[in-house]
């Protein structure tokens, strides 16, 4: 019984998390980070899967503020969206940066800019950033 105990508080803890990625991508308020350090505090068994979740749900997070963006009547230039223009979807490897990081997927989608190219680069940012806290804490 302990073992079916453990698995449902992990599986649990692994939505909490991607919840938690999700909504921190968006343009609500609210961070992930601590969430994960939790759930690797209390299960470092889930590592990879914790690091996938948190991704996964941090990238899909980051693609609705994008569609957001897309949205948008674009009815005139703004000189500091032209500069993503020029750096195009690379530049979404910073999409995980606080504050900035959400004005650069709105812009992106706004610009209108390549959507597959836009959730890898952003998925590879918010990676290496998860990457990094795991590794800060072993």
């Amino acid at each position: 019984m302990d073992a079916l105990t453990g698995w449902i508080s992990s599986d649990l803890s692994l939505w909490g998390l991607f919840i938690s990625s999700f909504f921190a991508a968006t343009l609500l308020p609210g961070g992930s980070e601590a969430v994960l350090f939790g759930v690797l505090k209390a299960y470092p068994e889930t590592l990879w899967t914790a690091l996938l979740i948190a991704t996964i749900g941090n990238t899909l997070g980051g693609m609705v503020t994008f569609g957001m963006g897309w949205l948008l009547p674009q009815t005139q230039q703004l000189k500091h969206v032209e500069k993503l223009r020029r750096y195009g979807t690379p530049a979404l490897l910073l999409a995980w940066v606080p504050l900035i990081g959400d004005a650069l997927c709105l812009a992106a989608g706004w610009l209108r800019l390549n959507p597959w190219q836009a959730a890898l680069f952003m998925a590879i940012g918010k990676l290496a950033r998860y990457g990094l806290i795991a590794l800060a804490m072993s």
